[in-house]
C-alpha cells in the first residue's frame, strides 16, 4: 500500500484555502495513508490558521516569499523526507477539482507512469483571455518538442509524481516549476502521462499573471531559458546560423561583384568586412554551443551523483 502526500504551495491564501482543503480526500482506493502538506511561502494573512483549522498534517513556514517554483521544491523535499510514495501537487485557489485526484493516481498505481499531468480544457475556460489561451497552447507545444513527451497542458500545476521521479527533479527556474519539471522528466526518460481533468470557478486572479504584457514577457523568457538549458547545442546552432548565413550570402555577393562587375576604384571592401564579421560571430556562437553542450553533459553527471546521495540520505532517515 502507498502513502500519498497532497502538497499545496500557499502565499496569502486565507480566502480560498479553506474551500480547497474542504474538498481534498482523506481516503483513496489503493492508498494506505493520505496526508496534507502546506508550504506557507511567507504569507502575511491567516493562511496558517486556516490550514490548522482544517487539520492539515504538515505545515512548512518559509521565512519570506520565495516564489512558486521554490515553494514547490521545498514541498517535494519535505514530502520525500516524510516518506511519500506519491506526491500530488495542487493549487490553493481551488482551480482544480479534487475529485479528479484518483485520475492522476491511477497511472502511477498501475505502474504505467512516473509523472501524471492534469490536462485542463484550456480553450473552454471562460476566465482565460484569448491571448493567455494561445500562450498556454504554444507553451505546451514547445515543451512537447523539447521534452519528447505528449503533454497536453504543460502549465498545469495539478499533477501526481512518483517517489523516484520526485527524487530526480531539480527546478532551476524561479518563475514557475511547471514547464521545467516536464522537460526534465522527458529528458531523463521518465514516463509522463496526461489525463483530462476539470476545473472549478475562478476565485481570484492569477498570482503569476500580473498583467498581459508581463505574462507574455515571462512566458517567452521561460521558454527560451528552458530551450537554452536543455537543448544548448541546438539553441546555439540555430542562433549562430542566422549571422553566419547572412554573412555567407554577403560574401557570395562580394565574390560575384569582384569577379564579374569590378568597377575602377570600387573594391566593395566594406561588404567583405561585414561578411567576415557576421560569419565570425556565427562561428563563435557555434563554438559556444559546443561548450554549452559539454557543460550540459557535466550537469547530467552531477545530477546522477545528486540522485544517489539523495536516495542514500532518504533511506538512512527512515
Amino acid at each position: 500500500m502507498k502513502k500519498l502526500i497532497i502538497q499545496i504551495p500557499c502565499f496569502n491564501e486565507e480566502e480560498t484555502l479553506g474551500q480547497t482543503l474542504s474538498e481534498l480526500p482523506r481516503k483513496l482506493d489503493g492508498i494506505e495513508k493520505v496526508e496534507w502538506l502546506i508550504i506557507n511561502d511567507g504569507s502575511t494573512d491567516g493562511t496558517t490558521s486556516v490550514a490548522e483549522a482544517h487539520g492539515v498534517n504538515h505545515i512548512i513556514n518559509l521565512p519570506h516569499n520565495l516564489g512558486l517554483a521554490r515553494g514547490f521544491m521545498v514541498g517535494i523535499e519535505e514530502s520525500l523526507r516524510l516518506g511519500a510514495d506519491i506526491i500530488v501537487n495542487t493549487d490553493a485557489d481551488n482551480q482544480y477539482r479534487a475529485s479528479d485526484i484518483p485520475k492522476l493516481l491511477a497511472p502511477i498505481l498501475h505502474e504505467n507512469a512516473d509523472m501524471v499531468i492534469g490536462a485542463r480544457p484550456v480553450t473552454n475556460i471562460t476566465h482565460f483571455s484569448t491571448l493567455k489561451k494561445m500562450l498556454q497552447l504554444i507553451g505546451s507545444w514547445v515543451v512537447r518538442v523539447i521534452s519528447g513527451t505528449d503533454v497536453k497542458d504543460a502549465p498545469s500545476g495539478f499533477r501526481a509524481i512518483s517517489r523516484d521521479a520526485a527524487m530526480r527533479l531539480n527546478v532551476l527556474n524561479t518563475y514557475t516549476y511547471t514547464l521545467e519539471t516536464i522537460i526534465q522528466a522527458g529528458r531523463k526518460n521518465m514516463r509522463v502521462v496526461s489525463v483530462d481533468v476539470g476545473v472549478n470557478g475562478d476565485l481570484r486572479p492569477s498570482r503569476l499573471v500580473k498583467s498581459t504584457l508581463n505574462y507574455v514577457a515571462q512566458s517567452i523568457i521561460t521558454i527560451l531559458r528552458i530551450f537554452m538549458i536543455y537543448r544548448p547545442l541546438k539553441f546555439f546552432m540555430i542562433l549562430g546560423t542566422i549571422p553566419f548565413s547572412i554573412g555567407f550570402i554577403i560574401g557570395l555577393r562580394w565574390l560575384f561583384l569582384f569577379w564579374f562587375f569590378l568597377e575602377p576604384g570600387r573594391t566593395h571592401v566594406p561588404s567583405l568586412i561585414l561578411a567576415a564579421i557576421l560569419m565570425l560571430i556565427g562561428f563563435q556562437t557555434y563554438v559556444l554551443g559546443l561548450v554549452a553542450h559539454l557543460l550540459s553533459v557535466n550537469r547530467t553527471l552531477l545530477e546522477e551523483v545528486r540522485l544517489r546521495l539523495r536516495r542514500a540520505e532518504l533511506k538512512s532517515s527512515k
